[in-house]
């Protein structure tokens, strides 16, 4: 493939022997084909730009024709799910948004940009929504429309509610307020640029409150007297990519996330609290913003009051690859909380349970949970606890939280327990 500086040569080149031999070289002369070289160079970058995005733009919207399947299909979803990307990943995005993704996949925790990751999710799920209960082409029955266009697509393996108009909006409806300590989460492809709007009070109600600005590019806190936004890590941001949105919340102090990376780090933010969340997506007739994987949790006590007050404590921080016993980066800040408690307590030594929910197999439930519990005692034996002060075990979905019933229950269920012995 010709560079593109090579094209620009080649350009100048050939306008230099258009220049007929007969013409002077004058100062006149000169000048004319100097702005002959610079209009011919500036052309052929227009007409690389102009196709390098062609393109880009005809390979992701291929991709995305591809993957979308009505929710009955099954056929159409398990070929999909083969060909599914972790979140975060750039399925249908350019070479930077894949290397990017690609390196990230291969992390520990505690590794590159995760050494100083500090979200840790609630411990208990409020609200939580994969979509997978919708039927293509319709709105969320668990969802409140305002306006716009939604629509409930399948892609790469996962349900979206997809909106291709600008203004579209729609509001979680919660079963109780808000904690003051809270976090949300989400997956979210943006349509090439920046604009979604997250309010934790009905913005037509006014009030002046903080909300998060979330984007392609940049991501974080307006409003209310405070304005905090910030860039991921991937110098690309999320272009066609769909990328993990989160939110802690305790009290006033508001953190944001985009992928691995900490875009705004609040300490007055008054964001408000009520019995919904309302959002705003900015889609685009040639090209879909969509938002999937929803999960809503109230923030908990530390680890080792909990431990303290009742002798065991479930945490919703480790979180593992799909049908795996790989401990995804995302973990980081709950498994250095345990390996500080450990070290901080010496006498202290646990039983790390692994559970799961009742989709699947029991006997491949109990084999994961198992797995689970011992990829997490490896790890804790990694940073210097000794391995005599651990003992690890499986209970597959034999000791539910939560009922199964629901989506909220489910989450609650998926958990490792760390239990005083």
């Amino acid at each position: 493939m010709i560079s593109r500086r090579s094209y620009r040569v080649a350009v100048m080149l050939a306008a230099l022997a258009a220049v007929p031999s007969i013409v002077p070289r004058t100062a006149s002369a000169q000048g004319m084909m100097e702005r002959m070289k610079k209009r011919a160079e500036e052309a052929a970058q227009r007409k690389v730009e102009q196709r390098t995005e062609k393109r880009a733009g005809e390979a992701t919207d291929a991709a995305l024709n591809k993957a979308e399947c009505a929710a009955s299909d099954k056929l159409c979803q398990e070929k999909a799910a083969a060909a599914a990307t972790p979140a975060g990943s750039a399925k249908g995005a350019g070479a930077a948004n894949s290397a990017s993704a690609s390196a990230a996949a291969s992390l520990k925790p505690g590794e590159g940009a995760w050494k100083n990751y500090d979200f840790v999710p609630g411990d208990r799920v409020i609200f939580a929504e994969d979509f997978s209960r919708d039927e293509a082409g319709s709105f969320p029955k668990r969802l409140t429309f305002t306006r716009g266009n939604f629509e409930v697509v399948a892609w790469s393996g996962s349900h979206f509610l997809s909106t291709n108009t600008f203004d579209s909006r729609f509001s979680i409806p919660l079963p109780e307020t808000l904690p003051e300590r809270f976090t949300l989460e989400f997956d979210y492809s943006a349509a090439g640029g920046n604009g979604m709007e997250i309010h934790f009070v009905d913005p037509a109600k006014g009030g002046g409150k903080a909300y998060v600005d979330m984007g392609t590019w940049m991501g974080g806190v307006r409003g209310g007297g405070v304005e905090a936004i910030g860039k991921p890590a991937n110098e690309y941001g999320y272009k066609d990519a769909v990328f993990p949105v989160r939110i802690m919340a305790d009290g006033r102090y508001v953190k944001v996330y985009m992928g691995e990376t900490r875009v705004a780090n609040v300490p007055s933010a008054d964001l408000g609290r009520s019995k919904a969340i309302w959002l705003t997506v900015p889609g685009r007739e040639d090209r879909a913003a969509m938002i999937g994987n929803i999960r809503i949790a109230a923030g908990g006590k530390k680890l080792y009051d909990a431990l303290a007050a009742s002798g065991r404590v479930a945490t919703q921080g480790i979180l593992f690859d799909v049908a795996s016993d790989r401990i995804r980066p995302e973990s980081t800040p709950t498994l250095k909380e345990i390996t500080v408690m450990l070290k901080d307590h010496p006498e202290l030594k646990l039983a790390i349970e692994g559970h799961t929910d009742n989709a699947g197999q029991a006997a491949s439930n109990q084999s994961l949970s198992e797995q689970r519990a011992a990829a997490v005692k490896a790890y804790l034996v990694s940073q210097g606890v000794d391995d005599a002060r651990l003992q690890s075990k499986g209970l597959g979905a034999g000791k539910p939280a939560a009922s199964n019933a629901t989506a909220e229950g489910r989450a609650q269920n998926r958990r490792v327990e760390l239990v005083r012995m």
